[in-house]
């Protein structure tokens, strides 16, 4: 089913006749949404995905109180740093411009990514709204320019809050960003470090493995490098060498987290230099299923939501 949707959706955002075809019934199912309450959405989503119905009055698990959260942690600074954009200024003041991945582009017109206006580097072109992921350009005199403009405009009237009911994205301004790619030498991508963090704290560290390979990963480790004994998502892969920078990387994901209950702190590892990746408050919109389910108890238990007063 997951795989049916990733093929509706390029269909969709990616060619023309899947556009004419399937447009008329998104909008149609978009007004739908916005008739539903977001606890409506948010069980209704819940059952479907997870099998059982949630208990907002009294969550246990880590997916549960993440769906709790977003309903009731709801705060203008979400929406600032859930934004790839404006997330640049939030992250230089808290902790440094050095580990900001260097911003080549950036514009709300669709029709301004064209060639004469890129670098000619390595890139990574993505909107700041959602989480569609982005488009890696490794030689722009090869790319399909008009194709890339039609995603983007497409992906650029979209709104990630109706689905989810993510209320940070509800509100941000879409724009399109431009960034460098990080890579090693032999031009392969770093691994996605993903430093879960409750209540200020590192909680664990979750790493995506061949993130844009057709085949991908994930291991989940302790603040000490141990790998855990459980899957969420996906299964594991080969172990991953410790990070010369692990130290850094988890003190400045709990200097982030202070300001959060709950967030998802990515960064990138490229010769042991820390870059920063994007902030995450809801990771997989809390509806993916742990393959061991007490591990979903356990790491429920961790997290304290008691300082947010539910409604």
């Amino acid at each position: 089913m997951k795989k049916m949707r990733h093929i509706i959706s390029n269909f969709y955002r990616e060619t023309d006749l899947g556009y004419l075809m399937l447009n008329p019934f998104y909008k149609t199912y978009e007004l739908g949404l916005k008739l539903v309450s977001d606890k409506f959405i948010i069980k209704n989503s819940f059952k479907k995905h997870m099998g059982y119905t949630i208990d907002l009055d009294n969550p246990l698990t880590l997916n549960e109180k993440i769906n709790w959260l977003k309903l009731y942690e709801r705060k203008e600074l979400h929406t600032k740093v859930a934004d790839k954009y404006k997330v640049r200024d939030y992250i230089e003041r808290t902790i440094g411009g050095e580990y900001l991945i260097p911003l080549l582009y950036n514009t709300k017109d669709p029709k301004d990514i064209r060639k004469k206006n890129l670098p000619d580097v390595e890139f990574i072109i993505k909107t700041n709204h959602n989480s569609s992921g982005g488009i890696i350009v490794r030689d722009k005199s090869k790319v399909k320019w008009k194709k890339i403009r039609k995603k983007l405009k497409r992906l650029m009237k979209e709104n990630h809050y109706y689905s989810t009911r993510e209320w940070q994205y509800k509100n941000i301004e879409p724009r399109i960003v431009v960034e460098k790619l990080l890579t090693y030498s032999d031009g392969s991508i770093p691994e996605d470090f993903k430093l879960h963090c409750f209540n200020g704290k590192l909680a664990f560290v979750m790493v995506d493995i061949g993130r844009h390979n057709e085949k991908r990963y994930r291991n989940i480790y302790d603040k000490e490098w141990n790998l855990l004994p459980c899957n969420w998502g996906r299964p594991n892969g080969n172990d991953i060498e410790k990070p010369s920078n692990l130290k850094e990387m988890i003190e400045l994901a709990e200097k982030i987290a202070k300001d959060f209950i709950y967030v998802r702190v990515d960064f990138y590892s490229v010769y042991g230099k820390t870059y920063f990746g994007e902030l995450t408050f809801h990771h997989a919109s809390g509806l993916q299923k742990f393959f061991q389910k007490e591990w979903d108890y356990k790491f429920g238990k961790l997290l304290n939501i008691s300082g947010i007063n539910g409604k």
